[in-house]
């Protein structure tokens, strides 16, 4: 067998590490953290190590830690270095800004057992049917999106009090009648576990680091929000300026959000089509523009309460607001149609293979819609729905407004132009 060249050794090895410490390592680990020059690490990472099998200096990482990275990396670079992670290093962990930082061939990744997989065992949970969420640098806020009746979750926590706050959320949300058990220090000697009902949560915080089990019980009479785009007007907090359920649920249908995608949701109004948008997939992301700075806050607020509080909200007017945002994969324009060069400057920032999609109920901006169809092509479609309503004794239809709807995919050509 021919010798690694230097070049072809990693520069660096991740060595997760569980709260069991040093005695749940097994020996490539152990080899990886003796043999280190310098070990980086948090201070109650670098605690479990013992000194004389770990001679290596010790280096505490900084906060905030993302941005301190690179230079880290750089001031011990020629040198053996090993980076403890909790866990897996790859789930939530270190080990994904150090493979995008150095690339995933500088990076020998040794994971542990992750938390996951350890309260999974110990509740008798399916990994594949228990939804994760971390609140780690994150809003609890976005819990919210993984609550359905019935469903088990796994909230990994940042500190001693993100179970008093999954606890007080889910009884804002409706989800009081939920069952909560709290793990702390898995796979360590001083292991525990406490658990009881969101609607009578009395337990004082306990170990920052602990993970919470959530078994979702919705509250009777509470608002049922299905895990598909239209979601009841009711869920949402309006003026008058929303996109109603039905047209709403056609629209997302025809924006067709796929994981990681963007969209620019301009005249955001009350902001459900992009809070929908978000709530397909984690990944997605959304910017809406909204010129009302009243409606612009109730848009966050909306955001919050169903579970995107990651939905960016830019408060001015299009098509101006629009000059610095990043590319969108889709555009939808739910307002403000006849505004001078709003549409060319959603169709410049289109790549190929981009969708957009217009609703409007006014003829004038109808006619425009329709000169852009007759030039690009795509979908022209009216949107009618009539609701059953009472007529003194017997039942009628009350017909809402008819939205005109424009649809189309940016082909290669239509970038050339």
């Amino acid at each position: 067998m021919t010798p690694a060249s230097p070049a072809d050794i990693p520069a660096v090895t991740v060595v997760g590490i569980g709260a069991d410490g040093w005695g749940g390592l097994p020996a490539a680990s152990r080899a990886a953290l003796s043999d280190a020059e310098v070990i980086v690490g948090g201070s109650r990472q670098l605690d479990l190590l013992p000194f004389p099998d770990c001679p290596g200096e010790r280096v505490a990482w900084p906060s905030p830690l993302r941005p301190a990275v690179p230079g880290l990396l750089a001031a011990h670079a020629g040198r053996r270095i090993a980076v403890l992670a909790s866990g897996d290093p790859m789930f939530y962990g270190i080990g994904r800004a150090l493979s995008e930082e150095m690339g995933a061939a500088a990076l020998r990744v040794l994971p542990h057992p992750s938390s996951v997989s350890l309260a999974c065992a110990r509740l008798g949970w399916p990994v594949e049917d228990t939804e994760v969420v971390t609140l780690v640098g994150r809003p609890a806020a976005r819990l919210a999106a993984a609550l359905h009746d019935g469903r088990r979750l796994l909230v990994l926590s940042a500190n001693a009090g993100t179970p008093g706050e999954v606890a007080a959320l889910l009884r804002e949300r409706g989800f009081g009648p939920s069952r909560l058990r709290v793990l702390e220090q898995l796979g360590s000697e001083h292991e525990s576990a406490y658990e009881g009902v969101a609607d009578a949560w009395s337990h004082a915080p306990g170990d920052a680091l602990n993970v919470v089990a959530v078994e979702c019980r919705r509250s009777p009479g509470a608002l049922r929000l299905g895990a598909v785009p239209g979601l009841p007007d009711a869920a949402y907090e309006s003026d008058g300026q929303l996109t109603k359920r039905y047209v709403r649920a056609a629209t997302l249908a025809a924006l067709a959000p796929a994981p990681g995608e963007l969209l620019w949701d301009v005249g955001g109004g009350s902001g459900s089509i992009a809070v929908e948008w978000l709530r397909v997939h984690p990944s997605c992301r959304a910017v809406t523009v909204e010129k009302n700075a009243v409606r612009a806050e109730r848009i966050t607020r909306n955001a919050d309460r169903l579970g995107v509080p990651g939905l960016r909200v830019v408060t001015g007017a299009a098509p101006g607001a629009l000059a610095e945002l990043p590319m969108p994969d889709a555009v939808f324009i739910g307002g403000g149609l006849t505004a001078p060069g709003l549409l060319d400057a959603c169709w410049e920032a289109l790549p190929t293979g981009g969708r957009l999609v217009a609703n409007t109920v006014t003829l004038e901006s109808e006619a425009l819609l329709t000169d852009w169809y007759r030039r690009h092509g795509g979908e022209l479609v009216r949107l009618a729905v009539a609701q059953a309503v009472p007529v003194g004794g017997f039942t009628g239809w009350r017909q809402a407004m008819p939205v005109t709807q424009w649809s189309v995919t940016k082909s290669p050509h239509e970038s050339r132009s």
